[in-house]
């Protein structure tokens, strides 16, 4: 398996793992699998998580503050924000409110 395809399945690992209802960062998943430099690499794993052949939910992804970041990647720019909604999580102007809240922390390397 390349790399690549090993750091994404990764990632998507992690990112299954994260509750309906929570949130979590690219730094934090990038931590979680052993690569904390890595958050960017974590944003494209998302980006590629539509073509993944399991259900990834991406739109639990945000950035360190809190931010849909991501958002560009669902298509409909609403879309994010509003599978975020139906999971019971504020989101106003792009962010998640009361992030701390909402927010979810990995446990450590896979």
């Amino acid at each position: 398996m390349p790399p690549e395809e090993n750091f994404f399945t990764k990632v998507f690992q992690v990112c299954k793992q994260i509750p309906r209802g929570k949130v979590t960062s690219y730094g934090a998943i990038a931590k979680a699998i052993g690569s904390p430099q890595s958050a960017r690499m974590v944003g494209w794993a998302m980006n590629k998580s539509f073509s993944f052949k399991e259900s990834i939910p991406a739109h639990r992804v945000v950035n360190r503050i809190g931010m849909l970041s991501g958002k560009k990647a669902f298509g409909d720019p609403k879309l994010m924000q509003q599978l975020l909604e139906q999971e019971g999580i504020p989101v106003k102007d792009d962010q998640v409110q009361d992030f701390q809240k909402y927010y979810w922390e990995p446990d450590g390397i896979l």
